[in-house]
């Protein structure tokens, strides 16, 4: 990381180039929300676990085509959703209607199958059945999960720092959930518990990665706050730790592109969701976080500090 050692960039310059992205990005990812919620629904394509119902996964020797498979599950279970499943040659069956016994709606599945394509020409890797009620109440608890993951991030911020990095640090990572929610629903990536995870990890990361660049902020505030500009304070926070930003990033999407292209189906959609929110989280650290401090600062730098925050408050409150 010495190409980075004595790094100079003017992070904070482009700042309004980052909100142009930013905005666009989110009101992408809020549009494709909206059209899926019109043209199916719902703003996310949810998985089995949340809706409830029969899930039954097929693999065939050979591909065959969706249209194909349609015309024969259709009939035996009506309003039955298929989609690929990786390769061209598997596929994911779910039936709304929910069986203690999924074996019963498997058999229904393979039974049709068998006379329509044979019975050695497929297999049946595997059926899940969710209850509604069950399905609703890990829907409501995962979504429960993420905002309680905002809350904690904004107390232990404004304890750790004080509340102006905690506000903004929460609202990078905020901006960095949207982002991430929009490229699963714009994909139409199925939302499972493996999905929620994704979004918790990505919430520590994005948290992570901001903490570290608002450490040296603070460090630089008490250092050198009253001989410099609050913007000169915090390009010089970035590059300070850009290089331990670059190294982190690297090895751990090193990781991930592996466990996309090796980790099969399973952990690919978890790999993949993972990807896009670490990336967008190593942007909005620097390009997000950063000028959102500043603009906080702007307007209430100056404002008494109360309590255990005091010195740092005073310290921080330099004019930019």
């Amino acid at each position: 990381m010495r190409l980075f050692g004595n790094a100079n960039f003017q992070f904070i310059e482009v700042r309004k180039k980052a909100y142009l992205g930013s905005a666009i990005a989110l009101l992408l990812s809020i549009g494709m929300a909206i059209f899926w919620k019109a043209t199916r629904g719902d703003y996310l394509n949810w998985s089995v676990d949340f809706l409830g119902g029969t899930l039954v996964q097929v693999h065939f020797d050979q591909p065959v085509p969706i249209g194909d498979l349609r015309q024969v599950v259709e009939p035996l279970i009506p309003g039955t959703e298929i989609t690929k499943f990786g390769a061209e040659n598997e596929f994911l069956i779910r039936a709304p209607q929910f069986s203690r016994d999924a074996a019963q709606v498997a058999g229904r599945v393979t039974q049709g199958l068998a006379q329509r394509f044979g019975p050695q020409a497929f297999r049946v890797v595997r059926t899940e059945a969710v209850g509604p009620k069950v399905g609703g109440e890990l829907r409501t608890k995962g979504v429960l999960a993420v905002l309680f993951s905002f809350l904690a991030t904004l107390i232990y911020l404004a304890f750790r720092f004080e509340w102006r990095f905690g506000l903004a640090a929460t609202l990078a990572t905020f901006h960095d959930i949207l982002i991430t929610l929009g490229f699963i629903s714009a994909f139409r990536i199925e939302v499972s518990l493996p999905t929620v995870a994704a979004v918790l990890t990505i919430v520590g990361y994005s948290l992570n990665d901001t903490v570290i660049i608002f450490d040296r902020v603070r460090e630089n505030l008490k250092r050198i706050g009253r001989r410099e500009s609050f913007i000169k304070i915090l390009d010089l926070s970035i590059n300070e730790t850009l290089p331990r930003t670059i190294l982190t990033v690297s090895t751990t999407l090193a990781t991930l592109y592996a466990l996309f292209f090796l980790g099969g189906e399973m952990l690919r959609t978890f790999a993949e969701i993972l990807i896009v929110g670490i990336m967008t989280g190593t942007y909005s650290s620097i390009f997000v976080a950063s000028p959102l401090l500043l603009e906080i600062h702007k307007r209430w730098g100056d404002a008494k500090p109360s309590g255990r925050s005091r010195g740092t408050s005073q310290t921080a409150a330099a004019r930019a």
